[in-house]
């Protein structure tokens, strides 16, 4: 009947519950030549509600694949400032400072490091999504899971510098000095 508007059309109908399906048969039996079809409203909106948590469950699973791979790159950069502090460590072994000592001094500075960049990780992730969430009335993610997630990357960044750390200190440490 108006072919140059495009779109779905939709009809909402407020009826009694008791009377619903015989509205919607209605509906469908003298609306048929117009591909008329009676959808509940609940089940309309668990159809939207199943496309936004496809979207969602993939956003999550795209984000724990950025945080294995940040957490990778932590431990390559970890990594690679202990094997660039190879003269200061040299140094540090050849005034007398023990393994053991220069081992706790880096760990130290990767934890103190550490803890602020997720702190101040945190804190901008909160002053960003704040504002949508009280405009919205929801309340803020500080759950058990959130958590639990920033204690994981500290353990993992933690446990990449003790690595990294072990890594310089095992190789010989003269030609270092030498140089």
């Amino acid at each position: 009947a108006f072919p140059g508007q495009q779109g779905y059309r939709v009809l909402m109908v407020d009826v009694p519950v008791a009377k619903a399906s015989e509205v919607a048969a209605t509906i469908e039996s003298t609306a048929s030549d117009f591909g008329a079809d009676a959808i509940p409203t609940a089940q309309r909106l668990a159809e939207f509600h199943a496309v936004e948590n496809t979207y969602l469950s993939t956003f999550q699973t795209l984000g724990g694949l950025g945080l294995l791979v940040g957490t990778i790159g932590l431990a390559a950069v970890l990594l690679r400032n202990i094997l660039e502090r190879r003269k200061e460590l040299a140094l540090l072994r050849a005034v007398g400072y023990g393994r053991g000592d220069v081992f706790t001094l880096i760990a130290a500075e990767n934890a103190v490091l550490l803890g602020w960049g997720l702190a101040v990780g945190a804190l901008s992730a909160f002053v960003a999504i704040a504002p949508a969430a009280i405009e919205r009335g929801a309340r803020l993610p500080l759950t058990a899971g959130g958590w639990l997630l920033l204690l994981a990357v500290l353990a993992a960044g933690l446990v990449s510098s003790l690595i990294a750390t072990r890594a310089a200190l095992r190789a010989p440490l003269i030609g270092a000095l030498r140089a």
